[in-house]
């Protein structure tokens, strides 16, 4: 079960509910932290966020054994994943695609798309520590771009994996996979020397062709991937900190040559390789409660090779991004400030690497610079305030066609926390954020341009929260609203024009409660949101990099741990439909079609078991048992595209069916 990010130390703050107010003040314990405790009195503050904030720890993905994104977010219902297939698979927060959002490992940005027809974030869940989530526009510090939210990926160090004492360790795992294919990984991880760690990493998986519910396969899903990872973290001194890591994930398969939309059987498919490195520096210096200065400097280059052989032959594109975001930390008597200064430099490259047009490449760039600053005031026992600015600059030169844009703006929000009672909190935030146009399509750069006069996104988050925190029981309610305006879009029958669209609305409240009793605990989230374009309901396929529906979404879970060593789990999650949803309105204003259709996205429910068991004295050996989708449910997923084969014309636009039911098992052993 996902949970909720760790609440205040102080009773009358349990948590903070406004994702204007969710990131800093965490940021300012984690340096804190690391200051010399006889050089500085600043207190320790944790503030969170609200339902949609959540933090995903590595031991709730090992007992789902999580391979995929969908499988990281399958129990936050404010996030949801579209795609069965991994390289195709787009993350969703609150209908807004990824492409909205500000996704960082390790601090380094996730940028730039390569295809749009598959996702634009990857990560191998056997790598991480924590994953924070946080839902709309916030604060100064989320990254430039932030418009619908943030997504932070944080990996582990050797020191993660040691217990106490030990110098050296290594965990090996195996995993089988009955809807279908296998896993292996190897860690090894040290001290070589006190105050130094190494870890190394290597994860393959195998996977054949899958089945849906109905027990036909799903063609073209069959992959193969391969992640290498190492991390060198220690202390340059008592007060300073390094950590240098590099991670490089492969992935290859034939697949559909729209590898998000389904391959029929017969189809012929495409050979597809895509393959992302990350270099990242981390540095944190915390002399005093003045100085908790962290650095980040970064360098990741994406690229992915498709060969239509029967067509144009092999097509390659490549998005390299290169760095640093360097922000201190001040605590000043009720006062907690940070403030810093970021910037980016993205480049798209695209072209044909066999057939006719070999040698051909388009190319473009572009350039980002913030600077930002964010205060949580403590102005009574009681009440916490936090306001921040942030200023960006966008500039996107288009190499090949001599074109370019820029933009800057402002971005304030402000928010508050105030204790009603001991258990009872009230929360209130507002946040705009700007974004600019940046790097596109690399496989559409070819016939890319923009509009003249292109106008920045911007967007206006409101929310509002409660929350109540009693003993074991927690009840939580927040509702937002969220408007972008100018959006940026390339839409359909226009070539590749990037133009100012209209405006994208968003609102929608969520509520959760959880209780603990002995050795169970239970917990609910119920999830409602709209998203409208221009008063059209968005749709993935017509909305392609914006936005996609969902229908009310339900989750049930409940734990149960016979003893320490073997625990008992449930997970439930219900979709409702969506039905009658008018579509294909640019169709008709470009004369495609001559009056607009409805379709509908049937709804679907998911029940998944895991069972966790230490069977010796110590914790050296894991043996997982997950069951996804245990009553085998044939569906598809709202948030993949959806099912447009019931227009005449319009056969081939649907989103993969989900997988059917997939009996996991995996046993790990630490040496």
């Amino acid at each position: 079960m996902a949970r909720n990010i760790p609440r205040s130390r102080y009773a009358l703050l349990p948590l903070m509910a406004s994702s204007a107010l969710a990131a800093g003040i965490s940021q300012a314990q984690e340096a804190q932290e690391q200051a010399n405790p006889a050089e500085t009195s600043m207190e320790t503050v944790v503030v969170v966020g609200v339902a949609t904030d959540t933090e995903i720890t590595p031991e709730e993905l090992d007992k789902q054994q999580a391979n995929n994104l969908s499988d990281i977010f399958r129990q936050v219902p404010s996030v949801s994943v579209g795609g069965s297939l991994g390289i195709a698979q787009k993350v969703y927060i609150r209908g807004m695609e990824d492409t909205l959002l500000n996704v960082t490992v390790d601090g380094a940005p996730q940028t730039g798309t390569l295809f749009h027809h598959i996702g634009r974030v990857s990560i191998e869940p056997e790598l991480l520590q924590k994953v924070e989530v946080q839902a709309g526009a916030g604060e100064a510090t989320s990254g430039a771009g932030a418009i619908g939210g943030a997504i932070r990926f944080k990996t582990k160090d050797a020191d993660d994996l040691l217990d106490e004492g030990e110098q050296l360790g290594a965990i090996v795992k195996g995993a089988y996979f009955s809807n279908d294919g296998q896993k292996a990984s190897a860690s090894v991880y040290g001290k070589l020397t006190d105050n130094w760690g190494l870890l190394g990493s290597f994860v393959t998986i195998d996977r054949d062709d899958m089945e849906d519910g109905d027990g036909n396969t799903i063609y073209g899903t069959a992959a193969d991937q391969d992640l290498a990872f190492i991390k060198l973290s220690g202390d340059l001194a008592k007060n300073q900190k390094l950590s240098i890591s590099f991670e490089q994930r492969d992935e290859s398969g034939e697949f559909g040559r729209r590898p998000n939309w389904p391959a029929l059987e017969g189809d012929t498919l495409y050979p597809m390789d895509a393959e992302r490195q990350t270099f990242v520096i981390n540095h944190q210096y915390s002399p005093s409660a003045l100085i908790n200065l962290e650095t980040t400097v970064y360098h990741t280059k994406s690229e992915m090779e498709q060969d239509v052989f029967d067509l144009w032959g092999k097509y390659g594109a490549s998005v390299e991004s290169l760095g640093f975001d360097l922000r201190n930390t001040s605590s000043i008597g009720v006062h907690t400030i940070t403030y810093g200064l970021e910037a980016r430099e993205d480049e798209v490259e695209s072209g044909s690497l066999s057939g006719p047009y070999v040698g051909t490449s388009y190319r473009e760039e572009g350039q980002i610079v913030g600077a930002y600053i964010q205060d949580h005031w403590q102005a009574t026992e009681a009440l916490l305030l936090s306001f921040g600015l942030r200023y960006d600059e966008y500039q996107l030169e288009q190499i090949t066609h001599n074109d370019e844009a820029d933009s800057q703006g402002f971005s304030p929000n402000i928010g508050m926390s105030y204790a009603l009672t001991d258990a009872l909190t009230f929360t209130a935030g507002y946040a705009t954020a700007m974004r600019g146009k940046e790097v596109g399509d690399g496989f559409t750069l070819e016939s890319a341009s923009l509009a003249p006069n292109l106008d920045a996104e911007t967007v206006d988050n409101s929310e509002l929260g409660l929350e109540y925190i009693q003993g074991d029981l927690e009840l939580k309610a927040a509702i937002y609203r969220s408007t972008i305006d100018d959006v940026i879009l390339d839409q359909l029958g226009s070539g590749t024009y990037y133009e100012n669209v209209g405006e994208l609305e968003t609102e929608g409240f969520e509520l959760s409660a959880s209780y603990t009793w002995n050795k169970l605990s239970l917990s609910a989230a119920f999830s409602h949101n709209d998203s409208e374009l221009n008063g059209n309901t968005v749709e993935g396929y017509e909305h392609n990099g914006l936005a996609n529906a969902r229908g009310d979404t339900w989750n049930l879970t409940a734990n149960y741990a016979f003893t320490p060593k073997l625990e008992l789990g449930w997970n439930y999650t219900l979709v409702q439909d969506l039905n009658n949803i008018e579509v294909l309105q640019r169709a008709v204003e470009i004369g495609w079609i001559d009056s607009t259709q409805t379709i509908d996205k049937p709804g679907y429910q998911i029940h998944d078991l895991y069972l966790h068991w230490e069977p010796l004295a110590s914790d050296r050996l894991n043996v997982n048992l997950a069951i996804q989708n245990l009553l085998n449910e044939h569906y598809r997923d709202h948030s993949s595209v959806a099912d447009y084969s019931v227009i005449d014309g319009w056969g081939i636009v649907a989103g993969l069916y989900e997988a059917g039911r997939d009996i996991r098992l995996s046993v790990d052993y630490r040496f």
